[in-house]
């Protein structure tokens, strides 16, 4: 039987070292989802009761940043 070889293809992407987003930041996240769903969770000057969970996760990367925490900047 004949056997076939497969030749690897080398990869373009850069593979990364390591957690993209550190404990910190997961707590953070953690905390302001647990307020938004007890219904304490305000968002910034018109103190509007927060409803929606992507902007609760956007809260929490957002303080997580400001307290140093291991998070990518935000997307532009």
């Amino acid at each position: 039987m004949a056997t076939k070889t497969v030749a690897k293809k080398a990869s373009a992407k850069k593979t990364s070292s390591g957690r993209k987003y550190g404990p910190a930041a997961s707590k953070s996240v953690e905390r302001e989802m647990k307020a938004m769903k007890q219904g304490k969770l305000k968002s910034g000057r018109s103190g509007k009761t927060v409803t929606d969970p992507k902007q609760a996760i956007a809260i929490g990367l957002s303080e997580a940043r400001k307290a140093g925490a291991k998070v990518p900047p935000p997307k532009q």
